[in-house]
């Protein structure tokens, strides 16, 4: 079990104004102590993810913010990026690393699976994610606390909870979690920064406000 406040992970709404975004971002990062920010756009054009990506860097990179880009690990280097996100399970940890290299972030979404985050551990990644941790019942297997209780205790790749994160689960998460990942739980509301901040004040989750 983690004896630290779990760290915060951002992730990208599937599309945004690049007019407007970073300054809500900038915002954000100046409000909370952030670690990573993944972009995971929802199109597949390159030209755009690069835009996107440079966008980006000109916020995170100044406020020591990890930035790294969901599945297209070949613009990560190019991108000036800090790693991968991989969304499909242990399988491409090692062709990834072997791109990027040692010093690379190589992180892996593996749903529910405690054998597909065991494999990726094993595989070199960085950390491991699993969910949705909460969120309405549409009919998903969830990843509840007995999966990130068991992994904190047994894992030391550190582990991400993301998906439906209301107050609820970040109270309930916090001990058993390295990150909270939030998403649209925060860019879905008037003001995300305020969002997150509500969310942080869950009790035992201290805020990282300045």
């Amino acid at each position: 079990m983690t004896d630290e406040t779990p760290q915060i992970y951002l992730v990208t709404p599937p599309q945004f104004e690049a007019d407007t975004f970073p300054d809500t971002l900038a915002r954000l990062l100046d409000a909370h102590a952030v670690a990573c920010l993944r972009l995971e756009l929802a199109t597949r054009d390159e030209d755009a993810l690069i835009r996107a990506a440079d966008a980006l860097r000109a916020v995170t990179e100044p406020r020591d913010v990890a930035l790294v880009i969901a599945d297209h690990w070949k613009l990560a280097e190019r991108a000036g990026l800090d790693g991968v996100h991989l969304s499909d399970g242990a399988r491409r940890v090692k062709a990834a690393r072997a791109d990027l290299g040692a010093d690379a972030i190589v992180g892996v979404f593996c749903g529910t699976s405690r054998h597909a985050g065991m494999t990726a551990g094993e595989m070199g990644a960085d950390y491991v994610a699993f969910g949705p941790a909460g969120g309405p019942d549409l009919g998903e297997e969830l990843a509840g606390d007995e999966l990130f209780a068991w992994w904190s205790e047994v894992v030391e790749v550190p582990v991400v909870a993301e998906g439906g994160l209301d107050k609820d689960r970040v109270e309930r998460l916090w001990p058993i979690a390295d990150f909270l990942s939030f998403g649209d739980e925060i860019w879905s509301a008037a003001d995300p920064v305020e969002r997150l901040s509500i969310l942080m004040r869950a009790p035992g989750l201290a805020s990282s406000e300045v």
